[in-house]
């Protein structure tokens, strides 16, 4: 692990502020549209995936990408065992609702492992990174002031569990029943992963429907940052499943 981030990560790390800019000149000022899934979409959606795939490709030259707005619209992708998934603009809702929750994603599977990612929140200008070979990291937008970023034990005390702003469920709160939980924290977007991953959270659950673009990047920054994510079952959580839907998964920290 290192100290700082290296080029890698900041070359990532880059694309996602550029992508995050985009968005932000739509923030306030921008209407949804409905996809067929019933999802809301918008123009910052958009826009940020273009500006997202232009520079992957500059940056990553051939490598695969799997992005939200282009499977939205159709496009059949063969992911293979190397490929980048792209959320240009997780927690759409919270985007459309002002309250800063949203996110840009950007992850590098191989072999089904997310090895790279970034989650940049540019409302919030929290912008986290992390890969299995640097660790994890938490700087501003304009990529300064790094810092390394590790879970945390589980409290002596009891847990703090947080949870989707927009999709809470009551598996999800069975679930979470087996657990020592004092506190529950409500967040949108990817957010929650790096919560758990900056040690002020330890625990995320969720049974309810997601797609890899997701959860990708999130789960880089975690696994990067010493936690761990699984199905219920305990079972290793995966990408490039057929369709890209996930199951239910459980995030932790250090227990």
């Amino acid at each position: 692990m290192t100290s700082t981030p290296g080029k890698p990560l900041l070359d990532l790390a880059r694309i996602a502020a550029g992508a995050g800019a985009v968005v932000m000149r739509h923030y306030g000022a921008c209407d949804a549209r409905i996809k067929e899934d019933h999802s809301p979409v918008t123009d910052a959606d958009e826009e940020a995936e273009a500006q997202i795939l232009a520079r992957l490709a500059e940056q990553f030259p051939g490598v695969t990408v799997v992005a939200e707005e282009m499977m939205a619209a159709g496009k059949t992708v063969e992911a293979g065992p190397h490929f980048f998934l792209v959320d240009p603009l997780d927690g759409t809702r919270e985007f459309l609702s002002g309250n800063g929750e949203f996110t840009v994603n950007i992850a590098e599977i191989r072999d089904g492992v997310p090895v790279m990612g970034v989650v940049y929140a540019p409302a919030k200008n929290r912008l986290f990174v992390g890969s299995l070979a640097e660790g994890a990291f938490e700087m501003a937008g304009d990529l300064s002031g790094a810092r390394a970023i590790t879970v945390r034990p589980a409290p002596s005390d009891g847990l703090v569990a947080v949870g989707s702003r927009s999709h809470n469920d009551e598996k999800t709160a069975d679930f979470l029943k087996q657990f020592p939980v004092k506190n529950f924290v409500s967040a949108g977007s990817s957010l929650k992963f790096c919560l758990v991953a900056a040690g002020e959270a330890d625990l995320y659950a969720r049974a309810g429907r997601t797609m890899e673009w997701d959860t990708a990047a999130g789960q880089a920054v975690l696994l990067a940052a010493g936690g761990t994510m699984s199905l219920w079952d305990g079972t290793p959580f995966t990408y490039g499943k057929v369709g890209f839907e996930n199951p239910g998964f459980v995030a932790k920290g250090d227990f």
